[in-house]
């Protein structure tokens, strides 16, 4: 069997599984997770989830994120890939 972790969304009854290489947000759209989305490309920063717990790894070298951003645990779901089972919350909506 193909390895797959678990991605769950804080504070909801939400979880899908993501093989390591779909990104979140394919694995979310495939598996019912919700997230947003627009460009898919790691500009726009509508799938933009905190990591709470858990690795990943980047498709690109440096996605739509400001360094203070990415010290605070935020990540771009649309380019990032999972390396183990994740926590992620997502921004609460204005």
């Amino acid at each position: 069997m193909a390895k797959r972790f678990q991605i769950t969304l804080a504070g909801e009854a939400i979880s899908f599984w993501a093989e390591p290489e779909l990104t979140i947000l394919r694995a979310s759209l495939r598996g019912g997770g919700g997230l947003l989305s627009s460009c898919r490309s790691g500009t726009c920063r509508a799938c933009r989830c905190r990591l709470l717990e858990g690795e990943i790894s980047y498709l690109i070298e440096w996605p739509g994120l400001s360094a203070e951003e990415k010290a605070e645990g935020w990540i771009l779901p649309c380019v990032a890939q999972p390396r183990s089972n994740l926590l992620l919350l997502r921004p609460a909506e204005d």
